[in-house]
Order: structure tokens, then C-alpha cells, then sequence
């Protein structure tokens, strides 16, 4: 199998946002924008990047496995989780899958939650034509139940910081949830925000990630970095 070879810069910039790695999985720090898996815009996912990568840097001349148990959207930046073994990947499916691996996630809104901490539940149903979900704070056909923890983190002059648990994992949760109190994310059109962010991205940073290894059986939490510029 042959890569492409990542020139200087794009090999160092894929180093550096690697932040857990060993034989098994390894945990990347997305920018809005990329992609995790190749869908129909034809872009290099970062799934092709990173074995583009490994293949280089481990001057590994055969197939290089890189799975994919989960996916960010586009315009979202933070932690996305590879597997480097078929073996991991059918694993971390399953953690995911059961529940078991505990995101938590920043989100910069254009309003303020009330009260400043609670859970939300609601009702979403997702229209694939369009790309969207809908929430409805009662069961409707279609509709599969979402639940998330948030508390407001620090206020600036127009935006407020909002610390997100995951509790399910629904298509658009947390930009669809967050909307329907008033509260859209910073950048994102398609949720009611005003206007968008300079990078087409949206102000949604998956911040950290909790699970228990899949192989090693250990505890790994990772935190990935945030852009705090933003935040002026």
C-alpha cells in the first residue's frame, strides 16, 4: 500500500495534535473543518491523513489500519477517537455503543442558560434531507429521547462558556438541545446563531473524554486544548 507523502508542515501539524497514543487507539485533536471519515465531498478525512502519517513516520511500507467507532461533525473541533487494530475498533463500538465512554464537551452560546446548571430532555427526531434535527419535549414518532447535564462555566461580554455532559448520543444533540432554550452555539447558522465564525466552524470543542482502555483495561481521560480566543 502507498501513501502520500504529508509535506514538513502538515507532518508536524498532525504530530502535535495527537494526544494519546499507543499499539491500540490513539486520540486526535480535531480542527473545525476536517473531517473524521470520507463522506460524499470527496476531502481526505482524517482517518486517510493519519495512516498517511503512521505510514511515514513509522516507515511502514504495508496497510495501516485506521478505524473510526465514532464521528464529529465538520464544523466541531476536540477529541476524536481512532482505532489502530480491527479488534480495538470492535471494542471501542461497543464502549460507545453501551455508553460507557463519558465526553464532555465546551460550547460558546449566544445565550445564557436558566438556570445556570441542569439536564435537558428532550424528544429529537432528525430529518436527513435537510441535515437537522428537531426537538419536541414530548415522545413524537421518529423521535428518539435525548438527555445531557450543562452548567455555565464564565459569562463574557457576548457569549457564555457552557460545559456539556453527554448522557445519549443523537444526531446533532447538543446544537439541537442547546437551540431550543434560546441558547444556539456561537457560529451555527444552521441551529439560529446570528452569524458565523470566520473558519465556517462552530464554537463546539469536544473538551475531554473518560473510558476505561479496551485492551490495557486502565483508565484514560484525555483533555484536549481549546482555541481561548474564542472566548474574547
Amino acid at each position: 500500500m502507498i501513501y502520500r507523502e504529508l509535506s514538513k508542515e502538515e507532518y508536524g501539524n498532525v504530530s502535535g495534535r495527537i494526544l494519546y497514543e499507543d499499539n491500540h487507539l490513539l486520540i486526535f485533536n480535531k480542527s473545525a473543518g476536517e473531517i473524521v471519515q470520507g463522506d460524499k465531498t470527496g476531502d481526505e478525512p482524517l482517518s486517510e491523513k493519519l495512516k498517511a502519517f503512521i505510514a511515514q513516520r513509522d516507515s511502514k511500507p504495508g496497510h495501516v489500519f485506521m478505524g473510526v467507532p465514532h464521528r464529529l461533525d465538520r464544523p466541531v473541533s476536540g477529541l476524536a477517537v481512532f482505532a489502530k487494530t480491527s479488534k480495538c475498533l470492535e471494542r471501542l463500538n461497543e464502549l460507545f455503543r453501551t455508553g460507557e465512554i463519558h465526553k464532555t464537551y465546551w460550547a460558546l452560546t449566544c445565550g445564557r442558560p436558566t438556570p445556570e446548571q441542569g439536564e435537558l430532555t428532550h424528544f429529537l427526531r432528525r430529518n436527513e434531507k435537510q441535515n437537522k434535527s428537531y426537538a419536541f419535549d414530548h415522545k413524537v414518532p421518529d423521535a428518539k429521547e435525548a438527555r445531557l447535564r450543562y452548567k455555565v462555566l464564565k459569562d463574557t461580554d457576548r457569549y457564555h462558556l457552557v460545559e456539556v455532559e453527554l448522557l445519549t448520543g443523537r444526531h446533532h444533540q447538543i446544537r439541537c438541545q442547546l437551540a431550543d432554550i434560546g441558547c444556539p452555539i456561537k457560529g451555527d447558522l444552521k441551529y439560529g446563531a446570528p452569524r458565523s465564525n470566520p473558519d465556517g466552524g462552530i464554537s463546539l470543542h469536544a473538551r475531554q473524554i473518560t473510558f476505561t482502555h479496551p485492551v490495557r483495561h486502565e483508565e484514560i481521560s484525555v483533555t484536549a486544548p481549546v482555541d481561548w480566543v474564542q472566548l474574547r
